[in-house]
């Protein structure tokens, strides 16, 4: 009964984030900022930051929301981060809406996966590893890293082999702890060094 009552409220929470509609119109106008760290279109051309083109606009809104929440609560809330937070503090709820429609309507730019890594990436992405309890990615980001919209599941593919690195340290460390349910954090706690590396770069060749 927990656990349906957790997916319902998942389901339901999401929906009413993806129900509000934004303008991408706006939002190009509004994401001009954006553009400096991602690009004009999402396509970040540093691997630091993440591309935000063709992401989900639920998962873009919950993120913006967070981060404001963290610069309102110094940081003991939401997800820290110390330039996101002073970006999106200033942000009214149809600001965040608008910005997220227009990156999740611009199309992403194609990664690539070293051939050295793409069989134990597969094997991990699609298999996990069930001794060590580590979940495969494919069952909640899909073949192809597309994700879950309503499920509020990133679209992961193509995505720059730093920046996913980057996150999957910071939720197995728990300085990133925003993911639902905590499934991430938990998950990214069984990963060594070498399966964050391998997956981080199988991952970004992912379409």
């Amino acid at each position: 009964m927990k656990k349906i009552s957790l997916l319902i409220c998942l389901f339901f929470g999401v929906n009413a984030v993806a129900l509000a509609q934004g303008n991408a119109e706006d939002g190009q106008k509004k994401s001009v900022a954006c553009g400096a760290c991602h690009g004009a279109d999402g396509n970040s051309l540093i691997d630091m930051n993440p591309k935000l083109a063709g992401q989900h606009s639920g998962y873009l809104v919950k993120q913006l929301k967070e981060f404001k929440l963290a610069s309102e609560s110094g940081g003991q809330e939401g997800r820290n981060n110390a330039v996101m937070n002073g970006m999106a503090a200033a942000l009214s709820e149809q600001d965040m809406l608008d910005i997220a429609a227009y990156f999740s309507s611009q199309k992403a730019s194609p990664g690539e996966a070293p051939e050295d890594v793409i069989d134990a990436g597969h094997k991990l992405y699609v298999g996990g590893d069930l001794a060590r309890g580590v979940t495969a990615c494919i069952a909640c980001h899909g073949p192809h890293g597309d994700g879950i919209s309503l499920a509020g599941f990133p679209d992961i593919s193509g995505q720059h082999t730093t920046y996913l690195k980057s996150q999957l340290e910071a939720f197995r460390s728990g300085e990133r702890n925003n993911s639902h349910n905590g499934m991430m954090e938990d998950i990214a706690k069984r990963l060594t060094d070498k399966d964050i590396d391998i997956l981080s770069k199988y991952i970004a060749g992912l379409y």
